[in-house]
C-alpha cells in the first residue's frame, strides 16, 4: 500500500511511518515543522520529506491511504485534496485498532505513570521472548522503536486521552476498545480542549464503556477519582491496585516476591511502585509468572525522560523527566527528595503546554514543588506566542506556584549561568520538561554540571 502521512514529525506519527516502512508499505509524509530526532530518524529510513510544509500535489489518486495527525488543522490542504479524490483517511488510533481488530488490546491509560506502566510490561514481556505489537510514547532500553506491528496476537498500547485528529475528537484510547484496561490516575490536563475537570473525567468512563464485554480494568485503588468509576459495568472485571510492597534504599528498590525472594531495581519512587504493581498483575494475565516479571526489573531502566539518569558523579546526580502536569511534578519531586534526603534537590520546570501556560490552570501548580531546596520555573515568551496565550506575568507564576524564593527565567543562557553559579557538594538537579529549555543540550549539560566524565 501507498501511505500518507500528514504530519509526519510527531513523536508516535513518525514511529509510526517507520514501522510502516519496515513493514513494506510505500511510505510518504509532509510536515511544517520536523525536529530532531524524528528528523534523523526519518532520513535513515528514507521517508524524510524533501522538504516542509504541505503541498496538496503530493495528494494523488493512487494513493491508498492517509493517516491524519493531530497537529494538522481542518483546513490542512492535503487533507482537503484527500476528501476531495475520496482517499480514506485515518487518524493514528483508529488505523491501529484495524491492525488490532482480531488481537488481544491491553491498553494503559492515566493522566500519569502510563508511559511507565506500558513500558514495564513492554520490557517483561520481550525479556520472556514474547512476540507483541505495541505502541508507547518514549524510548525504551532494548527497543529500537516505539512503534511495532506484526503478525503477533497482542496488542500492548499506550492509550492517551488527547483528540485522535483534527476530523475525529475522541480521545485516541477510544478506538483500541481494550481487553485489558489499566487507568493509573486522574489529574485534569489538557485544558484547552477539556475545559473542566469533569469533562476530562469523563474520558475514562467513556474507555470503560467501550471495552470488550469480559474485560479487565485494573485501577489505582488510592486515586478517589478513579475509584468512584468502579463497576459502572457487571460484564467488565474491576480490580484494584496499590504499589508492590517494597523498601527503598540508596541503591534503588528492593522488593520481593511470595517466596520471600529479593530483586533490587534501579526505579524509585512511590508513584514507580504503583506503575509496577499495575505492570506486574497485567503481565501475569498475559503469562507471566511473578518472578520473570521481578527478575526483568532488575534491569529496568526506565522509560526516555522518566526519572531518567543523565549523569552522575560521586555526591552528584542529574536526572530528566517529563513532569510537566501538576500532579506528574509533584510526584517526581517527592520521589526523589526521599530517595536522595541529604543532597541540596535543584527542581528545573519549564512551562511548556498549553495548560501550564494558562493563567486560568496555573493555580493547580501550588506547593507542587514542596521539597525542593530550590527552584527554577522557565519560560518563553515564544512558547506563548506559538500557542497563542498571553504572556505571564512573573509574580503570577510566584504566586500561583507557593514556593518561597522561586526564580524564575526566560533564557537558556541565564539558565545555565545559574546552574553553573550552584556549589554544594551533595547535590541533584532534577530537570522536568515536555520541551527542551529554550534549545538546550541536556544530555551535554548534565554531564558538565556533576563532573561526570565517563
Amino acid at each position: 500500500m501507498h501511505i500518507h502521512l500528514i504530519a509526519i514529525g510527531g513523536s508516535i506519527m513518525h514511529n509510526l511511518a517507520i514501522a510502516l516502512k519496515k513493514n513494506g508499505h510505500q511510505v510518504t509524509g509532509s510536515d511544517d515543522e520536523i525536529y530532531s530526532p524524528a528528523k534523523e530518524r526519518l532520513k535513515t529510513h528514507g521517508i524524510l520529506p524533501d522538504q516542509e510544509g504541505w503541498d496538496p500535489d503530493r495528494i494523488q489518486p493512487d494513493l491508498d491511504l492517509v493517516i491524519l495527525g493531530m497537529h494538522a488543522r481542518k483546513d490542512n490542504p492535503e487533507l482537503l485534496r484527500a476528501v476531495e479524490l475520496g482517499v480514506p483517511i485515518h487518524s493514528f488510533p483508529s488505523f491501529i485498532y484495524e491492525q488490532a481488530r482480531e488481537k488481544t488490546r491491553v491498553v494503559v491509560a492515566g493522566s500519569h505513570g502510563k508511559t511507565t506502566t506500558t513500558s514495564m510490561i513492554l520490557y517483561a514481556m520481550q525479556q520472556a521472548g514474547r512476540s507483541m505489537d505495541y505502541l508507547v510514547g518514549a524510548r525504551i532500553e532494548g527497543f529500537e522503536d516505539m512503534v511495532h506491528l506484526s503478525e503477533a496476537n497482542l496488542l500492548i498500547a499506550e492509550g492517551d486521552e488527547y483528540l485522535s485528529s483534527p476530523l475525529d475528537p475522541r480521545p485516541k484510547f477510544i478506538h483500541y476498545r481494550p481487553h485489558i484496561a489499566v487507568i493509573t490516575g486522574i489529574a485534569w490536563d489538557h485544558m484547552n480542549v477539556f475545559p473542566t475537570f469533569a469533562s476530562y473525567k469523563q474520558l475514562f468512563v467513556d474507555l470503560i464503556d467501550a471495552m470488550e464485554p469480559g474485560g479487565a480494568v485494573l485501577y489505582c485503588a488510592d486515586d478517589p477519582h478513579v475509584v468512584s468509576m468502579i463497576d459502572r459495568r457487571a460484564d467488565v472485571e474491576f480490580i484494584p491496585y496499590r504499589a508492590i510492597p517494597h523498601i527503598q534504599t540508596l541503591e534503588g528498590t528492593m522488593l520481593r516476591d511470595q517466596d520471600d525472594h529479593p530483586y533490587l531495581t534501579p526505579l524509585f519512587g512511590e508513584h514507580n511502585m504503583q506503575n509496577m504493581k499495575a505492570a506486574l498483575e497485567v503481565s501475569k494475565r498475559l503469562g507471566l509468572t511473578e518472578h520473570q516479571f521481578l527478575q526483568s526489573m532488575t534491569t529496568f531502566r526506565g522509560a526516555a525522560k522518566r526519572l531518567q539518569l543523565i549523569a552522575k558523579s560521586a555526591h552528584k546526580l542529574c536526572f530528566l523527566d517529563f513532569a510537566h502536569a501538576p500532579s506528574k511534578v509533584r510526584a517526581t519531586v517527592r520521589a526523589t527528595r526521599r530517595q536522595y534526603p541529604d543532597h541540596r534537590l535543584i527542581c528545573l520546570l519549564e512551562l511548556h503546554t498549553f495548560s501550564s501556560l494558562n493563567r486560568a490552570f496555573l493555580p493547580q501548580y501550588a506547593n507542587s514543588l514542596e521539597g525542593a531546596d530550590q527552584a527554577v520555573v522557565f519560560y518563553q515568551e515564544h512558547t506563548f506566542a506559538m500557542k497563542r496565550l498571553p504572556m505571564l506575568e512573573e509574580d503570577e507564576v510566584r504566586n500561583a506556584f507557593k514556593f518561597s524564593e522561586l526564580i524564575i527565567l526566560h533564557e537558556p543562557a541565564a539558565l545555565v549561568t545559574y546552574l553553573q553559579s550552584i556549589k554544594a557538594e551533595k547535590v541533584v538537579f532534577l530537570f522536568m520538561t515536555s520541551g527542551t529549555f529554550g534549545g538546550l543540550n541536556l544530555l551535554d549539560l548534565g554531564p558538565r554540571l556533576v563532573g561526570d566524565l565517563r
